[in-house]
């Protein structure tokens, strides 16, 4: 299974209003597990930027004035994320960046169903608790400490930590899955216990089922005397 763990850096937070997207970062997963590919650009947003977003994001006008527009690389983005699930923090909020870029770049939208919300799994995991992305950190024990400053592959890549964390550990589907991948690639059949060929033999001597036999005489109304 395909994942990718995706994060977007902004001007401000509604793109009805002119905010745009300056950075994308995403990580690749397959079955729960980073692949190595990843997924960052820096882009122009073709705006001035609040003085508050520079100190966020760490960024600048200049840095971000030779970088591409978002239609520039809107199919090189739509074709990394192809089909695979996306792995998001607060996921309206970037889908909602996302699929405006994708709008005024005239290209095909992301359906809402394709996201799956960090946040949302960690408020039902965890009720009452708080659900940002440094809180699980410290909740899971998980370093965070060069996130100094909001950028989108630096925090994609702590997402893919947290979330493998949220949905059971590193090994979600230990031994319990279907078929998996070996080293060489190829597909095997899950494992199933087998039935012995042969029971094993008692480990119980002769006097310790004589004891216990002793025992049970002695419980009055024991239910499987009367079987």
């Amino acid at each position: 299974m395909r994942e990718i763990v995706l994060d977007t850096e902004t001007t401000g937070f509604e793109p009805d209003t002119g905010d745009r997207i300056v950075e994308i970062g995403a990580v690749e997963l397959s079955g729960h597990l980073p692949t190595g590919r990843t997924f960052h650009k820096y882009l122009n947003p073709q705006r001035d930027m609040p003085q508050e977003a520079f100190e966020v994001h760490g960024l600048s006008e200049e840095f971000l004035s030779d970088k591409p527009l978002f239609a520039d690389l809107a199919d090189e983005f739509l074709a990394f994320v192809g089909d695979a699930k996306l792995v998001i923090h607060n996921a309206a909020f970037d889908m909602k960046f996302l699929n405006a870029e994708l709008r005024w770049a005239g290209r095909p939208l992301l359906p809402m169903e394709q996201a799956i919300d960090t946040v949302a799994i960690a408020r039902r995991r965890f009720p009452g608790s708080p659900a940002s992305l440094d809180a699980l950190c410290r909740r899971f024990g998980i370093d965070n400490s060069a996130r100094t400053l909001h950028g989108a592959l630096l925090d994609s890549e702590i997402l893919a930590e947290v979330y493998l964390e949220l949905i059971g550990g590193r090994q979600p589907d230990f031994a319990l899955g279907g078929p998996s991948a070996s080293a060489n690639g190829a597909t095997v059949p899950a494992w199933r216990a087998q039935p012995r060929p042969e029971p094993l033999p008692s480990r119980l001597t002769e006097a310790e089922k004589a004891a216990h036999a002793a025992f049970v005489k002695k419980i009055e109304g024991a239910l499987w005397q009367n079987a």
